[in-house]
């Protein structure tokens, strides 16, 4: 029919605001994730240190919160003079993984092969799986943990190694599976003339009621007890002995560790 036209429908106008929305939403989910993936490494310090209240410091952190090194120190905490390092740096790696984060540790003087765990987050709390694997470590650094440690100034190597590890923190409450045993080698103290005075070994074993067993490897110093934990603390009894022929250079170092029981120096914690 003339002068009969058909016409197509129009599109509804777009809001005028909406690029911009959408430019300034894209600028600021891209400035987040650089933002995480970029975080620097100061960070994670800074919350460790927060965390272990100033006993553990990553000092002069260098990378990102994902990859990166320093140097670890263990100190008295706040106020505290005392600090040792160890004598290389610290490098890690922090990896997303299904419900959580796989970490890789290492450090030139203790680690011969990299520590790795895995990191599971809970509604809760938090997981930790830690693969068998096995350190050295200077025993000296103990002495920047402050009292008492500055005091005996221990000198010696020590042998971690574990065994099917997974500690869990859920609702306020550690429960952990597995094994931890410290081999203490060699061990001195400028408490005693007596050098070394002996290795020994500690024994963690977790489960229910988590256990720990102290006994010499061998040595002129003998030491041994048990402990178990009640609650969330700790209640352990030993004792320490000398052999006849080095009692006198052990003499001043078994009145400081325990209660003198005769030859005996009784040893409780808890």
């Amino acid at each position: 029919m003339k002068g009969f036209r058909f016409s197509r429908p129009s599109r509804a106008a777009a809001p005028a605001g909406a690029p911009v929305r959408w430019a300034v939403a894209g600028a600021l989910l891209g400035g987040a994730l650089t933002l995480v993936l970029c975080a620097p490494a100061h960070w994670l310090a800074v919350g460790i240190e927060r965390a272990t209240e100033g006993q553990l410091q990553l000092r002069e952190a260098r990378g990102t919160v994902w990859t990166g090194s320093a140097r670890l120190v263990l100190s008295g905490g706040a106020g505290s003079r005392d600090a040792l390092g160890l004598p290389s740096r610290v490098q890690w790696q922090l990896r997303p993984a299904w419900r959580g984060l796989r970490l890789r540790l290492e450090t030139g003087c203790c680690t011969p092969q990299p520590l790795q765990a895995r990191l599971l987050l809970h509604w809760q709390g938090v997981e930790a799986q830690v693969q068998d694997q096995q350190s050295q470590w200077p025993a000296g650094l103990l002495t920047g943990l402050g009292t008492p440690w500055n005091t005996a100034q221990i000198q010696g190597q020590l042998q971690l190694r574990t065994q099917g590890l997974r500690l869990e923190y859920v609702a306020g409450r550690w429960r952990s599976e597995g094994q931890v045993q410290l081999d203490a080698l060699d061990l001195s103290t400028r408490l005693s003339t007596l050098r070394p005075m002996g290795s020994y070994r500690l024994v963690f074993d977790g489960g229910d009621a988590p256990r720990l067993t102290l006994s010499t490897l061998e040595g002129h110093l003998r030491l041994s007890g048990s402990g178990q934990w009640v609650g969330q603390r700790l209640r352990f009894t030993g004792e320490a002995t000398a052999t006849p022929e080095r009692e006198a250079a052990l003499t001043n170092f078994l009145n400081i560790i325990g209660r003198r029981s005769g030859a005996r120096s009784i040893i409780t914690l808890g």
